[in-house]
């Protein structure tokens, strides 16, 4: 398996970035979502249905901006 990490970086802020994961640690039906920014780290966990709510809202944000 290869292994890959795979992180968002930030359009203004060099070394913010952004990168989400399936944690099978906590819970089998949470997403890890952690944070970068200005050398703090943070990170929330959304459940399944959060995180598909959140994928809808983002998906609707980006068709903003190519409308």
């Amino acid at each position: 398996m290869a292994k890959v990490d795979l992180k968002f970086l930030d359009a203004i802020e060099n070394g913010d970035w952004i990168k989400c994961k399936y944690d099978e640690g906590i819970n089998n039906d949470l997403i890890l979502i952690d944070l970068h920014q200005d050398g703090n780290e943070s990170s929330i966990y959304l459940d399944k249905s959060t995180s598909i709510k959140f994928a809808k809202t983002l998906r609707t944000e980006i068709n903003k901006i190519q409308d």
